[in-house]
């Protein structure tokens, strides 16, 4: 890669996409090939414990090829978009000065969107109000606050999946400290703090091919343990409650350890809602009129990363 000009902003490789559709795999051959090293944008990845579900690089892997943001919190510990676009943007800077070719490689949306086009300026948390919140979720249930947004602030509502309580508090929340729409807020906003110079490639699959790969790679994690480690997980003080025990496979396997469920039915189970999970990513991306989208063996990848880097 030739020397950095010494005004020029950051550039990086973004690689994005549906979970299983290969996006690791992409990012550590360019990186290898490129010499660059890889910053996740993964938001169970960061989790440490965490390894099987999370489909985390391999020991190997991470050793072959400089891997960031990856085990740098506990799994009670506080992690979200603001502390991700931190420190990934001081990981970004100090690689391109390092004249260190950049991939960004991960399947969480908004963390992406925030490293690309910067943060929203909304109010912190509000205990008082999260609390009285989840305390009417626990005793009407999910549907209860959605339909509240609904009512509220119908955009956000057209935006946030029904089951996501995480997303619905926090837009409750929002229009309770600022009385505005977070949509309207981030529409505003618009994410338009470009500080990188950067491509956004697209990995996705036919769709019988993508899901054939989610059962795959759900036996797979099984196969390796991933009940063993949700277990020690628990054993170690880490509740159902937490956020990244409700993550996809763990919150399962909690079910299946807790003899709510079999545990054919909770493979079954892992492998319906991580397909749902891809949907609502390629909803999310879809929106993303940057993205060029590309199957992972594309052989003309590698060549416009050359070009991107090159110019």
């Amino acid at each position: 890669m030739p020397e950095n000009p010494v005004h020029s902003r950051p550039r990086i490789v973004i690689i994005a996409g549906p979970t299983a559709a290969g996006k690791s795999r992409l990012g550590l051959r360019l990186a290898q090939r490129f010499n660059g090293e890889i910053v996740s944008a993964d938001s169970m990845q960061v989790y440490r414990h965490m390894d099987i579900g999370t489909a985390k690089p391999s020991l190997e892997e991470q050793v072959a090829v400089g891997h960031h943001l990856i085990d740098v919190v506990d799994p009670d510990g506080k992690f979200n978009a603001a502390i991700y676009f931190d420190l990934a943007a001081k990981i970004v800077d100090r690689l391109w000065k390092e004249n260190k070719p950049v991939f960004v490689v991960g399947g969480t949306g908004l963390y992406i969107r925030v490293l690309t086009g910067g943060l929203i300026n909304l109010p912190g948390p509000s205990a008082g109000i999260r609390a009285k919140l989840k305390g009417e979720m626990a005793k009407f249930g999910k549907p209860y606050l959605y339909e509240m947004l609904q009512d509220l602030d119908p955009a956000s509502a057209r935006r946030i999946h029904p089951n996501d309580s995480v997303r619905i508090i926090r837009a409750l929340e929002a229009l309770e400290l600022t009385g505005e729409s977070i949509t309207r807020m981030q529409s505003e906003h618009g994410f338009a703090e470009r500080r990188y110079d950067y491509v956004k490639i697209g990995i996705n699959l036919e769709r019988k091919e993508l899901f054939s790969r989610i059962a795959e790679r759900s036996d797979r994690m099984i196969a390796q343990g991933l009940v063993a480690e949700t277990e020690k997980l628990l054993g170690m003080g880490y509740g159902e409650g937490l956020k990244p025990m409700q993550a996809l496979g763990y919150k399962h396997v909690v079910q299946y350890l807790k003899g709510r469920a079999g545990l054919d039915e909770t493979v079954e189970k892992i492998k319906t809602d991580t397909r749902h999970y891809a949907k609502r990513q390629l909803t999310w991306f879809g929106r993303d009129g940057e993205i060029e989208w590309h199957d992972p063996e594309d052989v003309s990848i590698e060549a416009k990363v050359a070009q991107f880097l090159k110019n």
